[in-house]
């Protein structure tokens, strides 16, 4: 079975060598996202948690064109700048997951593109 890359106009396009998502053997594995406009393609939000917002808004995009929805997320990671940004963006984040709770890292790092304080990436079951 080939690999099915999945893209969509709803998030923002790859500023790099790489696609929004790929569909293999049933999963859909999304690239991270940022806190990007998709129709601008400019960051938005000035707060970790106003920027994961957008960010979760993003990844929604992605899931849909790829046949899949945030219910059927099995595992994310979320790359913070800060860990004191963890409380708001975990507040954010769990609005996305009020009853299904998706296997999850969250880990610091020095710096993310275009200066965001977060990005989340995932993978899902694809329908």
């Amino acid at each position: 079975m080939k690999p099915e890359i999945v893209a969509t106009g709803s998030a923002p396009a790859a500023i790099g060598p790489y696609s929004q998502a790929v569909k293999a053997g049933g999963m859909l594995y999304c690239s991270g996202q940022i806190a990007l406009d998709p129709a601008t393609m400019q960051m938005v939000g000035a707060t970790a948690a106003e920027q994961a917002e957008r960010v979760l808004q993003n990844l929604e995009a992605v899931l849909k064109a790829g046949g899949s929805s945030f219910d059927k997320v099995v595992r994310t990671t979320i790359y913070l700048v800060s860990m004191a940004d963890f409380a708001a963006v975990n507040e954010v984040y769990g609005k996305r997951f009020p009853n299904h709770k998706p296997a999850r890292a969250t880990v610091a790092v020095k710096e993310l593109p275009k200066q965001g304080l977060v990005e989340i990436d995932c993978i899902a079951i694809a329908s």
